[in-house]
């Protein structure tokens, strides 16, 4: 409810620039535009509940609630953070009592994922039975964060960072409210925007600051920086930002992109990720995408590791670096990882078979009675040092679980495997 002193209270730019209507919101023309699933929604003149999921300041709020005024909806706006279970059996009740006059209610919740599960599952009979249409937004993954059966219930849409087109225009809407230009040279402009990191708020915010200086003289990239604070990017240790950008550095090892390699790493670790969870990431690629197509590429990776924890950070990072340098140049193979996988899969499905009695040792006398060891040949006695007996259960097919690749040290290795299968067949 306004009052009479909310004309002369102080708004920030961000608020006095939000968007009026749908067709303002900037950078999210996929689910807005005609075509958009939102888009639909508001010319068909229906409503259905959805989850929003995007970064800061790309107009999730906003969105909800125009959303709500143009489908004549009562706008009920709560946070997870602030909010409570008291608090939602208010609105539940509100909006009971408001369809009971034949009117509905968009219920807007903030930071959905804050909620936890039960009280997620206390959305469910009011969005069933249209009581209310539930909009929610949140930074965090939803096929992480929210239940399943809430998940069923709601399209979950994703909004995009804005892009540079976007956080110009919301400049040029901002020297448009604000009368004049930013003092700012082309390269300065193109830095704030991209000081931004993709959120239209933070931009707004730092424009404000920006408005505020004195405008004898175009600003410098260099004197901006001076004058505003950098955004720190976006990342959570803990939630999809250190996934995908996990995923990001491996598939770059993977795909033998160094550089782009190095951009991922970089970006973790400037986002505050512990080195030490990196190089155990290293190792584990090592093992995984490289193998034994270069022996040296497990032993590296142990290496940088055991420089980082005795140097610590700043110094320790080289040697992790050096290491992503070497495993992204490295000959990839993932046999080991597919033999792994292989083996385990067969292991499963026969069970307790027991080895063959001839490679059993026999320490007493009733064993070797029984025939444990009779039979066995030993290598090292054998022509080309190789028996050639069968090593796998009685009655299990022999099974070929690795296969090395064509690459690097692994040629060497599938000549040798090569060598002992056509002994095994002239034994056998």
């Amino acid at each position: 409810m306004s009052t009479l002193f909310d004309a002369n209270a102080p708004h920030p730019l961000a608020d006095r620039l939000r968007p009026q209507n749908l067709s303002e919101v900037v950078g999210q023309g996929h689910l807005l535009g005609g075509e958009g699933p939102i888009g639909r929604m508001v010319s068909g003149g229906r409503m259905s509940s959805i989850i929003l999921w995007g970064p800061p300041g790309t107009g999730k709020t906003t969105t909800a609630r125009l959303l709500a005024e143009h489908s004549d909806l009562e706008f009920e706006p709560l946070s997870a953070v602030f909010s409570g279970v008291a608090d939602l059996r208010k609105v539940f009740d509100r909006a009971r009592q408001r369809r009971d006059l034949g009117r509905g209610t968009l219920l807007f919740i903030d930071e959905i994922h804050r909620f936890n599960r039960a009280q997620q599952d206390g959305f469910l009979p009011y969005v069933e039975d249209g009581t209310v249409v539930l909009v929610g937004a949140t930074t965090e993954n939803p096929s992480f964060e929210l239940n399943a059966a809430l998940l069923s219930r709601a399209q979950v849409l994703v909004l995009n960072r804005l892009n540079d087109e976007a956080l110009e225009t919301l400049l040029l809407r901002a020297e448009t409210e604000m009368r004049h230009a930013l003092p700012l040279d082309d390269d300065a402009r193109s830095s704030l925007r991209a000081m931004a990191d993709g959120d239209g708020r933070y931009l707004l915010n730092m424009a404000e600051e920006v408005f505020s200086l004195p405008a004898e003289s175009k600003l410098s990239t260099a004197e901006l920086a001076q004058a505003v604070q950098r955004r720190m990017p976006l990342y959570d240790k803990s939630q999809d930002g250190h996934y995908n950008l996990i995923s990001a550095l491996h598939k770059s090892l993977r795909g033998s992109d160094t550089d782009a390699a190095l951009y991922w790493f970089a970006r973790m670790l400037g986002g505050g990720e512990d080195p030490k969870y990196v190089a155990r990431r290293l190792v584990r690629f090592a093992s995984e995408d490289i193998g034994l197509a270069d022996p040296m590429a497990l032993p590296q990776s142990i290496a940088a590791w055991d420089a980082y924890e005795r140097l610590g950070s700043p110094e320790g990072e080289l040697a992790l670096v050096q290491c992503v340098i070497y495993l992204a140049t490295a000959p990839k193979s993932n046999a080991a990882y597919t033999a792994e996988k292989a083996a385990k899969r067969a292991a499963r499905d026969t069970g307790s078979l027991t080895p063959p009695l001839h490679i059993l040792n026999a320490p007493t006398g009733m064993m070797k009675d029984m025939g444990y060891g009779d039979g066995y040949q030993y290598d090292h006695e054998s022509n080309d040092g190789f028996s050639g007996q069968n090593y796998f259960p009685d009655g299990m097919h022999r099974h070929k679980f690795y296969a090395p690749k064509d690459k690097g040290f692994e040629r060497e290795i599938a000549k040798r495997l090569d060598y002992w299968d056509k002994l095994r067949q002239q034994k056998s």
